[in-house]
């Protein structure tokens, strides 16, 4: 799962391939990984799912 703010949302992306830091836990992502969820996010496709967000405040 992968989280980014994009246009003022907060958009959640389902199932994206990663490598994971051993030490740190960072996730690390492939370049074509990056350009396919740019182009996810240009194309403005209608989200399969929304969920409420909550601020903790």
């Amino acid at each position: 799962m992968h989280t980014v703010r994009h246009d003022g949302q907060v958009i959640v992306i389902d199932h994206v391939p990663a490598d994971v830091c051993s030490v740190c836990g960072d996730a690390l992502l492939e370049p074509d990984t990056v350009r396919r969820i740019e182009r996810l996010l240009d194309e403005k496709r209608k989200p399969a799912m929304t969920v409420p967000l909550y601020e903790f405040a």
